[in-house]
């Protein structure tokens, strides 16, 4: 059954609901003769979250919003890391260097200093960006190397459309080869949000096919496991959660650039057909308005059943990926899980 939501947000925490828009009659949701739910609801900014968090869902953003060209994207995104990078390095203190690392370019994100029983140790990150930009290989590796004294690589691996699967995999296998040069396999964690998390998962499949190491941990942060169907919240969330606009069903799927002539049941690039017997521990982190919500609990789903030591955590209320706003107080607290959980299972 698809699900799609018409919502009519009250914006204003301070205004009771009696003082709202009275709420639709009953009869403006139905389920059509092919089983479509068409719903009205209308939902309050939550009082479980934070103050920031009520004014962040609070700020309005129009529907109709036109998508930014490739190009318009990847300015916007560049722009954003850099300034949210800088945002970071206040809060969390780091050294930050470009290298190239197994061919890849990548940025290393050093802590001010690292103890003596942490050196021998590394986590690699897989940012996130839709597989055809860069919004997260700052504001994702910064908080977690300083948090979890540990030295973050940042993998720029190669993007789409102009490079589909398996480059991005490649790029993120070439680094993890390299670095089992110098660093034991299970001193090395892998970790991504959105498209990273994806790959996150990915990698971990293609690593039993090369008949490589797995790492010592994973962090699946805001993914999907499968390319060939989407869950529930695909249909009720946008980016922003219940603002902004909504991908139309029956369009060209937004991953096609990615997934090119690969078969969408391909193992690699939806590892929820893979064999995932054996995986390290992973922690899966979403939230309750997230679009990946669905995809993110259904592949933590079936690591539970092949055995995997699978933790979840859902924040309530927050939108896709929320924690690359560090200005939330809920982004410090799903970064330090995220750094928590790492940690732990690196030995430290």
């Amino acid at each position: 059954m698809k699900v799609y939501l018409l919502v009519l947000a009250l914006y204003s925490s301070s205004i009771s609901l009696a003082q709202q828009k009275p709420i639709p009659d009953a009869d403006s949701s139905f389920i059509d003769d092919q089983g479509t739910a068409h719903i009205t609801r209308v939902v309050p900014v939550p009082k479980t979250v934070s103050p920031g968090a009520q004014q962040s869902l609070a700020r309005k953003m129009p529907d109709n919003t036109p998508p930014d060209t490739l190009e318009e994207r990847r300015r916007k995104t560049d722009a954003w890391q850099e300034r949210v990078g800088a945002e970071a390095k206040k809060l969390y203190p780091v050294n930050i260097d470009a290298s190239v690392i197994g061919g890849v370019a990548v940025r290393v994100v050093t802590p001010l200093s690292i103890p003596n029983g942490k050196q021998d140790r590394v986590l690699i990150n897989l940012h996130g960006g839709g597989f055809n930009s860069d919004s997260g290989s700052l504001s994702e590796t910064i908080p977690i190397a300083n948090m979890s004294q540990t030295k973050v690589i940042g993998v720029l691996y190669r993007l789409a459309p102009e490079h589909p699967f398996p480059a991005a995999v490649d790029d993120s296998v070439a680094v993890y080869r390299e670095l089992l040069k110098t660093y034991k396999p299970e001193k090395i964690g892998i970790y991504g949000t959105s498209a990273g998390a994806i790959l996150t998962a990915e990698v971990a499949v293609r690593l039993r096919k090369l008949a490589l190491p797995f790492p010592g941990v994973l962090g699946i942060f805001s993914g999907s496991g499968d390319f060939s169907r989407y869950g529930d919240s695909w249909a009720i969330y946008g980016l922003s959660g219940l603002k902004g606009p909504l991908q139309i069903p029956g369009t060209v799927p937004p991953d096609s650039s990615y997934v090119g002539t690969t078969s969408r049941t391909d193992p690699v690039l939806s590892p929820l057909f893979a064999d995932l017997h054996g995986l390290p521990p992973t922690l899966f982190l979403t939230s309750t308005r997230d679009l990946l919500l669905s995809n993110t609990v259904i592949l933590h789903r079936a690591f539970l059943k092949a055995g995997v030591d699978a933790h979840l955590v859902v924040f309530e209320a927050l939108p896709h990926a929320f924690w690359n706003d560090p200005d939330l107080p809920e982004s410090k607290e799903a970064d330090q899980t995220m750094a928590a959980f790492l940690n732990q299972h690196l030995g430290g």
